[in-house]
């Protein structure tokens, strides 16, 4: 018989208090995380301790359902190019996450399993269930009280120790960030997910066919207005540059993390008419954008200045840097 899980993580601030889990039931299901680490963290160890957990069950196929395409593909794709290369990438730095990663190697092996990739925060009930465990996690580290650990398998075999097992305190392996430190090309990989990545700038490609910065730019600006792309946290942290900063229309400042973790639970904003006052191409690497928004009955102004770094990715994918609205009396 085949055993059916979803499996998730979950960062506040990312990296920031995190969370993992994986789900059957209600009566079959656990939970962990750290005081400080990172989605894809989270991810990995959800996946890491299902097969722990049912690796005494070895004669029954696995189907692992996971919204995370860094993990699938960590798995089945790059590791092993990476073990061939003693865990190293292809410029020579070390794989990220090498010991989530090595013992998801060692736990896969004699295994049948399969993963399949499914929309997160769309309503799938054995993903929706597994995100709400772990975030649940990340918010009890975060709040500093107990995080909710779950029944478990029946018959699996005491957790074993190491980071992140069973929500005990244990800091994960993440380096603090420091004010005004640019984050290393490592951590903005360990933050964004491959396929993603390559999607967006894929989609990029696509739009700038035949139009300049400014087009291309007003374009992505209303993509962040599509309800699907608000409620999806990952294609939300693609959009949004790692410094980013904003102030809302009532006046509030947001961070990147405010962003990441409000949007995707607000309301949507409904039909939206968007004119566009100007494009500023402020040199080949930023646009200026200023137009009026209408979602409603109410109108606000908006400016937002989007940028493209090459040390990024391959092409540089335009990001949102800075945003703000303020609404028309």
């Amino acid at each position: 018989m085949t055993i059916t899980a979803a499996a998730d993580g979950s960062a506040l601030g990312n990296p920031g208090p995190a969370g993992w889990a994986w789900y059957i039931d209600d009566h079959t299901w656990r939970a962990g995380g750290w005081p400080h680490g990172t989605n894809n963290m989270g991810e990995l160890k959800a996946v890491l301790d299902l097969l722990e957990s049912t690796a005494h069950r070895p004669d029954e196929p696995l189907r692992v359902l996971c919204d995370s395409q860094y993990v699938i593909n960590s798995i089945t794709k790059w590791m092993p190019g990476w073990k061939k290369k003693g865990w190293k990438k292809k410029d020579g730095k070390p794989v990220l996450n090498v010991e989530l990663m090595q013992a998801l190697d060692a736990a896969m092996a004699g295994r049948d399993v399969r993963f399949e990739w499914v929309k997160g925060h769309a309503g799938h009930e054995l993903n929706e269930a597994a995100d709400v465990r772990a975030r649940a996690v990340a918010t009890a580290f975060q709040a500093g009280r107990p995080a909710p650990e779950g029944p478990g398998f029946d018959g699996a075999a005491p957790a074993p120790g190491g980071p992140g097992g069973g929500g005990t305190l244990v800091p994960a392996p993440v380096p603090a960030a420091v004010p005004g430190d640019g984050p290393e090309p490592d951590a903005f990989e360990d933050r964004h997910d491959p396929d993603l990545l390559s999607e967006l700038l894929a989609h990029e490609e696509e739009l700038a066919r035949g139009r300049t910065a400014g087009e291309t730019v007003q374009a992505l600006e209303r993509d962040l207005l599509r309800p699907d792309v608000r409620a999806d946290p990952d294609r939300l942290g693609q959009l949004l540059h790692e410094r980013f900063a904003g102030i809302g229309a009532s006046g509030s400042w947001r961070s990147r993390a405010d962003v990441l973790d409000r949007l995707p639970r607000e309301p949507g904003l409904g039909a939206v008419d968007v004119h566009v006052l100007t494009a500023t191409e402020l040199g080949p690497a930023a646009v200026h954008l200023v137009y009026r928004l209408t979602a409603g009955d109410r109108t606000s102004l908006r400016s937002s200045l989007w940028v493209r770094e090459d040390s990024r990715a391959e092409l540089g994918p335009w990001q949102l840097r800075f945003h703000q609205g303020t609404y028309e009396s």
